[in-house]
């Protein structure tokens, strides 16, 4: 019998198989390895990674209806 090695997906940073979890260890899920967490986590503090501001998006709200606190429009 061929033994099978489950993986719980790829890795985002490097594309590699993520292992399964092993009891008592710390788990980089969904990163393979603490180093792809760490460069990871390094792109959000250089800020390659950015959430949009909203500057180009029309009202606030639902529906483009404005947002809690915001004037409504004349």
């Amino acid at each position: 019998m061929t033994a099978v090695r489950a993986t719980r997906g790829r890795c985002p940073g490097c594309q590699g198989p993520v292992p399964p979890a092993v009891a008592g260890a710390a788990d980089p899920f969904p990163f393979c390895s603490t180093r792809c967490q760490l460069i990871d986590l390094g792109r959000w503090l250089d800020e390659d990674y950015r959430i949009p501001d909203g500057d180009d998006q029309s009202g606030g709200g639902v529906d483009g209806a404005p947002a809690a606190g915001e004037p409504n429009p004349p």
